[in-house]
């Protein structure tokens, strides 16, 4: 692979998928390999409203967060190209699926249920979770959300095996499939 400085991204690459999926992480190394910035919708929703999602979601309700996440994702979008990771929930809108379309690149991070699920079922931080039964909600959430996740533009499909650095690969051979998206030096 050529080295990080000799890429091109031509739009934003923002990554969709379910909470799990390592959209932060892969986004993170994403943009380092490809020497842009990396931005978080849901951090810079936190950061605007001086309080976490979950705080957010109890305080003013989820209808409330998903305003805000769309004013967000349309401000980020504006910024230089780069890399922007969003919510689970934030492809479900289609005024979020058209500002991406429009804007930039939407690409799933397809991740299988049973991984998705060993990578929340200890974290408190999501409020969609906070119910009597959070694997049965998540895949209430997981079987409600992969049809939409669908119309992304891109999809990688995760493997168990895949560590950060490989399912990075991945997604940046996707990109490059877009020369209208990504080029890699000459």
């Amino acid at each position: 692979m050529a080295a990080s400085g000799s890429w091109k991204l031509k739009k934003t690459v923002v990554l969709v998928g379910m909470m799990g999926a390592g959209k932060t992480a892969i986004g993170r190394a994403l943009a380092a390999r490809l020497a842009v910035s990396f931005l978080d919708s849901d951090a810079e929703i936190e950061k605007a409203a001086n309080m976490s999602i979950a705080e957010i979601f109890e305080r003013d309700g989820e209808a409330f967060f998903r305003d805000r996440e769309s004013e967000v994702i349309d401000r980020l979008l504006e910024c230089e190209h780069g890399i922007l990771s969003t919510g689970g929930g934030a492809f479900l809108a289609e005024k979020n699926r058209l500002l991406i379309s429009k804007k930039g690149v939407s690409l799933w991070l397809d991740v299988d249920f049973d991984i998705l699920w060993n990578r929340v079922k200890h974290k408190d931080t999501r409020p969609l979770l906070h119910t009597t039964n959070p694997r049965e909600t998540l895949r209430e959430l997981y079987e409600q959300r992969v049809p939409i996740y669908r119309l992304a533009d891109l999809k990688v499909v995760a493997k168990p095996e895949y560590s950060i650095e490989d399912m990075t690969g991945h997604v940046l051979q996707a990109l490059l499939a877009r020369k209208d998206v990504l080029e890699g030096a000459k």
